[in-house]
């Protein structure tokens, strides 16, 4: 893909923050990779509240600096980071938990790097759009007071999705 695929911008509403990430089961263990991170609130919730390493990728470097601003303000800087750029171009190995609020296309476009960078074991979650073709392990339901949302959650496993040598 020659270039990331444009998501407007809609923050997670604050109210699910942790309803979406509680299914995850971070702990100071982890790294966490937000992509599309916005304004870092899912990185200073999970550095915050679980300890958890947080690392974010947005770019929009107006959403970058904001992101910034905020871990900088919450004195996470130990803790969470946020990097300007295309996630579609920085390799995400080092995730333990990865977290989208992004769209069905872009999560598709995604499998194929999740299927070369990430180990057996790391943790997805999406809220409201599934990555296509992959069987979440379970969907939450939430509401946050206005609409309704689906966290689809997927522990990633090669033999079970469709990767490269296992593709039809």
């Amino acid at each position: 893909m020659s270039r990331a695929p444009v998501v407007h911008y809609v923050p997670i509403p604050r109210n699910i923050i942790y309803k979406f990430l509680d299914p995850l089961n971070l702990s100071k263990k982890d790294v966490l990779w937000d992509l599309g991170c916005g304004d870092g609130r899912i990185l200073i919730a999970a550095a915050k509240h679980y300890g958890t390493r947080a690392v974010g990728v947005e770019i929009r470097r107006g959403l970058a600096r904001i992101a910034h601003r905020n871990i900088v303000k919450y004195s996470l800087t130990d803790r969470a980071e946020v990097i300007h750029g295309d996630f579609f171009r920085i390799r995400i190995t080092s995730a333990t938990a990865i977290t989208l609020y992004l769209s069905t296309r872009v999560n598709e476009a995604l499998k194929g790097k999740f299927c070369k960078e990430l180990r057996d074991g790391t943790r997805i979650a999406s809220l409201d759009f599934r990555i296509p073709g992959w069987e979440p392990n379970s969907i939450i339901k939430c509401n946050d007071g206005i609409r309704s949302h689906n966290i689809y959650l997927y522990v990633f496993k090669r033999s079970k999705y469709i990767c490269g040598e296992n593709a039809p």
